[in-house]
């Protein structure tokens, strides 16, 4: 009996083929981001990355973040619209780097899908290769691996990892947070990439279609709830270097788990700060998705960034310069809170989080009703 010359790999349901084309398809957008540091282009077994920079630093520490978008592709996937996950994946990744004063280096990713559509994938890894040169780090490699019979054939799910370096004596953290300090809020653009289950449970119980028209939005449901991750790597890195030596002491990305949880996890175990809810008004998606669901902005507090995508922790006496070189940047800055460590008020605080002691925040007063949204 003659051999079948069928690939059997094809008639499991995987497509090399396919695969070898968004590679194709993916290459300039991340030659893109190459410097002369990335030595031997795209389609190695491993990225190479030129650290010989490092030797000028006395004591160059490596910094390193992995994370993913969560839920928010399952509305990408819903509305076939897949060029701009690529940048909540940056964000969510390369944004973390930045908390401890570290310049981003080179990242990888890694794309898992029910079945490779070469346009689909260049188009998540244009959005990825764009953000890495928004935010001055190279994509040195990534990997697409095609999961039939595990995901469906329009499913993927997509994650990332970045290295970058800080001097030694540079790192920034609830070390260097004094009494006194002032809490500096970062406006976000929107939902992020955090509380994409929540949402779509609303959107999904309201009977809304994300091809809906959202009139308050001007555009659809899906491309609203698709509004990109604000990069702060690059702004944040040009601050550090504006401000004083020493005047930046801590930062924190307001992610999973809300705005108290993670400013706690940048303050030093005994200090406290309230949070002011009546020093901005949180964006116009967070009030009508609580509309929505008949729920309070309060409620969401744990889940949503409500407006505030990264907290800067600084010496008071440099409050104007910063909120000035972050307008110049584009980034809205606000205060928002005080650093104490006298003696707490009752009431509950979250206290730390995600395994770090740290400090005590809650959130107080009511939020502004003021037309203008930081």
């Amino acid at each position: 009996m003659a051999a079948s010359s069928t690939n059997p790999y094809s008639e499991a349901g995987v497509d090399t083929a396919a695969g070898d084309l968004a590679v194709e398809l993916m290459k300039s957008s991340v030659r893109a981001t190459h410097g002369p540091e990335v030595l031997g282009g795209v389609g190695g077994f491993a990225g190479l990355f030129d650290a010989s920079a490092l030797l000028g630093y006395t004591k160059p520490l490596l910094a390193t973040s992995t994370d993913g978008v969560g839920t928010k592709v399952a509305i990408a996937q819903a509305i076939d619209k897949h060029d701009t996950i690529g940048q909540d994946l940056v964000g969510m990744v390369v944004d973390d780097i930045v908390v401890v004063g570290a310049k981003p280096l080179f990242m990888t990713d890694y794309i898992a899908c029910g079945k490779v559509v070469p346009e689909r994938i260049a188009d998540i890894v244009r959005g990825i290769a764009d953000a890495c040169t928004a935010t001055g780090t190279a994509l040195v490699g990534g990997e697409t691996a095609e999961h039939p019979g595990l995901l469906g054939p329009r499913d993927y799910d997509v994650a990332g990892a970045a290295t970058g370096v800080v001097e030694a004596d540079a790192v920034l953290g609830a070390d260097r947070v004094e009494d006194g300090d002032i809490v500096l809020a970062l406006a976000s653009s929107g939902l992020h990439s955090n509380g994409y289950s929540l949402v779509r449970h609303i959107i999904t119980n309201a009977g809304i279609g994300y091809g809906d028209n959202a009139a308050d939005f001007g555009r659809t449901w899906g491309e609203a709830l698709l509004e990109p991750t604000r990069l702060y790597t690059l702004p944040l890195l040009r601050l550090i270097d504006a401000l004083p030596e020493g005047s930046l002491h801590s930062l924190s990305h307001v992610t999973g788990g809300g705005i108290a949880a993670n400013l706690a996890r940048v303050l030093p175990v005994g200090s406290w700060a309230e949070v002011d809810r009546s020093t901005w008004s949180p964006s116009p998606v967070f009030r009508v998705l609580s509309d929505i669901a008949g729920s309070t902005l309060e409620s969401a507090e744990g889940t949503w960034n409500l407006g505030i995508g990264f907290l800067a922790v600084i010496d008071g006496a440099r409050k104007d310069a910063a909120i000035a070189a972050l307008a110049g940047e584009g980034i809205d800055a606000w205060q928002v809170a005080t650093v104490s460590t006298g003696a707490r008020p009752a009431g509950d605080f979250e206290e730390g989080a995600k395994g770090v002691d740290g400090g005590a925040v809650r959130l107080v007063g009511a939020y502004s009703d003021s037309a203008r949204s930081h």
